[in-house]
């Protein structure tokens, strides 16, 4: 079976996209340690501004929240604090991340977390025709339309890209 063909198992991520009627496409590609967006688009030939990384990060007061972003841009933590009226944002480390979204970093989606969390998206991820964001597992990349980062995810557009 050619990798194309590959299914993959189910995830929290697709069981969510599933339960809310959400039409998606499977991408599966081999996962690359600290390879990032750049490999996972580079192996699916397709480009890495239209592929989505889920962030998690952490308000001052350690209030988690999951950023959405091009792959191919950064989060200004600045410009993120000022739109969401933070005083402060950062990154999680990895294992606080892991332990709010109920995902392994490099596997982290935005549907399905473990724990309820505020969803910010690059508003002009959701001017794209078409994204790519993980699926919940390493490998693992899923189509949809970006007006379901909207809804139903609920994701709420800020400008934060470098």
């Amino acid at each position: 079976m050619s990798k194309k063909d590959k299914h993959v198992s189910e995830t929290p991520a697709t069981q969510w996209l599933r339960t809310h009627g959400v039409a998606y496409t499977e991408h599966p590609y081999d996962y690359v340690e600290h390879g990032g967006t750049a490999e996972s688009a580079r192996q699916l030939g397709v480009d890495e501004h239209a592929v989505v990384k889920t962030l998690v990060m952490q308000d001052e007061r350690a209030q988690p929240l999951v950023v959405l972003m091009h792959g191919d841009r950064q989060v200004s933590t600045k410009n993120l604090a000022r739109a969401i009226g933070a005083k402060s944002v950062e990154p999680c480390k990895p294992e606080v991340a892991q332990r709010h979204s109920g995902y392994l970093v490099g596997g982290t989606s935005p549907f399905g977390l473990r724990k309820q969390m505020p969803v910010y998206v690059e508003d002009s991820v959701l001017a794209l025709p078409k994204v790519h964001i993980n699926g919940g597992r390493r490998g693992f990349l899923v189509g949809i339309e970006p007006a379901v980062l909207s809804v139903p995810l609920g994701a709420r557009p800020v400008r934060c890209a470098l």
